[in-house]
């Protein structure tokens, strides 16, 4: 599974931008798909996780009725859509999939390690 990002770009404060994350080499609806970001000098941060039956979808409290992850399945591509944009949002954002290894997996798993990921897309918020 390869994963290519785009959408990433220079926003100011309060606006939206979405991300998408186009897959290659095999169909995206067999894989849980998520979202994680990394800004200067921190750590990689989980932004969002779906599985692969488009539910139980997580999201971090800091982007919590912000964003939202979506996929479509025909398309071999998920999404990002990113709205009311905070300085504190700017980062290298990258997709991420795996395989499902069922519930209990999911309840302690984070797309910060999972097997497949993009090159990542620049977003930077402005004030």
């Amino acid at each position: 599974l390869h994963l290519v990002e785009a959408g990433g770009g220079l926003v100011k404060s309060d606006e939206s931008l979405t991300l998408s994350c186009a897959a290659t080499g095999a169909p995206l609806g067999n894989y849980a798909v998520g979202w994680y970001r990394q800004a200067p000098g921190k750590e990689r941060e989980a932004v969002s996780r779906m599985t692969i039956y488009g539910d139980n979808i997580y999201y971090s409290d800091s982007v919590q009725g912000r964003f939202t992850i979506s996929r479509d399945n025909d398309a071999n591509t998920m999404y990002l859509k990113m709205n009311s944009l905070k300085v504190e949002d700017t980062a290298v954002y990258f997709c991420a999939a795996d395989f499902w290894y069922g519930p209990h997996w999911w309840t302690t798993t984070s797309p910060t390690e999972w097997r497949y990921r993009g090159q990542g897309t620049q977003v930077t918020v402005s004030s």
